[in-house]
């Protein structure tokens, strides 16, 4: 559909897309996705609805442009010129920390398959994947494994820290009380469960996040050898 003919120029001309992202991002970070809407938007913009849709087509087309953005600045400061097992942990940790600081980007990556966002991660982590060897099929299953890791469990840490933060949960007080739960359970049937309370009441859910990394990276290296 062709867009509307311009109303404002000099409006028009303050008005750009970045800043439209920039806007959107801080109304996601405050509000969620929920919260991000085209008059709020337009109230913190100071401009009207119509010179927003000048620069971009609907909400979902923004959700999308601000989970890019965040994702490009994540990049820019991961480890560059590093080994690649370096760069691909910096790479992990970078993205952990972006989506738990911005939860919403987590869902909207989920949506952005083959998209931009998505791209960028994919892309950054295959080259780093290609100088540790292998054939093409291992080259891709390395990369696979990685990105869905480092997504799902990225996606679930900021999707519980929101959970936590709705219902006013204190993180020692639920772990405690979970361990506690778990320390209980038939002995028969839950022995791994049982065994793991006290790791379960101190973990530190980067460094398990990190320690995942590793592992997959050792597959990799066994997988090639």
């Amino acid at each position: 559909m062709p867009r509307k003919s311009r109303t404002s120029p000099r409006r028009e001309e303050s008005l750009t897309r970045d800043r439209i992202i920039d806007a959107a991002v801080e109304l996601l970070d405050c509000s969620g996705e929920g919260g991000l809407t085209f008059r709020a938007l337009s109230e913190r913009l100071a401009t009207g609805a119509g010179a927003i849709y000048w620069h971009i087509d609907n909400k979902e087309d923004l959700v999308t442009a601000a989970c890019e953005a965040i994702v490009a600045r994540t990049l820019e400061t991961t480890v560059e010129g590093a080994n690649p097992k370096a760069a691909i942990r910096a790479l992990a940790l970078g993205v952990f920390d972006a989506i738990d600081a911005h939860p919403w980007v987590g869902s909207a990556l989920t949506r952005a398959m083959g998209q931009q966002p998505i791209l960028r991660i994919v892309e950054r982590i295959g080259q780093q994947v290609r100088q540790l060897g292998g054939s093409g099929d291992q080259q891709w299953a390395a990369a696979s494994a990685l990105l869905h890791y480092i997504l799902g469990v990225s996606g679930q840490n900021a999707a519980n820290t929101q959970y936590a933060r709705t219902h006013g949960l204190d993180r020692s007080e639920f772990l405690e009380a979970m361990s506690n739960t778990w320390s209980q359970l038939d002995p028969v049937e839950y022995p791994f469960a049982r065994s793991v309370t006290h790791q379960l009441r101190t973990h530190d859910d980067r460094a398990d996040y990190l320690a995942g990394i590793d592992l997959i990276l050792a597959g990799i290296d066994a997988h090639r050898a």
